[in-house]
């Protein structure tokens, strides 16, 4: 996994290119956005709640390459709602991600 902030990096620096400014705040609205599927999938009171939310999640972690979040977030579309060994390990990427 700890190549995964880096592979992160690459793929916003292609979709705007070699602007600083415009690569963190790409960076804040992809980890904001993965934090709010991430807590609906948290709150979901029932299975489909839940898989939307990992399938929404994993849709974004794949369009900016973070492949360690596709595979949670896949694992977690097949997990039983509110498994908290998913959780953890969704929450752990994301603050992975966060902080490189």
């Amino acid at each position: 996994m700890s190549y995964e902030p880096a592979a992160l990096e690459v793929a916003l620096a292609a979709a705007v290119g070699d602007d600083p400014a415009l690569v963190a705040e790409l960076r804040t609205a992809f980890l904001d956005s993965a934090r709010r599927h991430f807590d609906a999938m948290k709150r979901a009171v029932s299975d489909p709640e839940w898989q939307e939310g990992a399938l929404r999640l994993k849709g974004l972690a794949a369009s900016f390459g973070a492949a360690r979040l596709i595979e949670l977030a896949d694992s977690a579309a097949r997990a039983p709602r509110g498994d908290g060994e998913t959780l953890s390990g969704i929450d752990r990427a994301l603050a992975i991600l966060r902080v490189a």
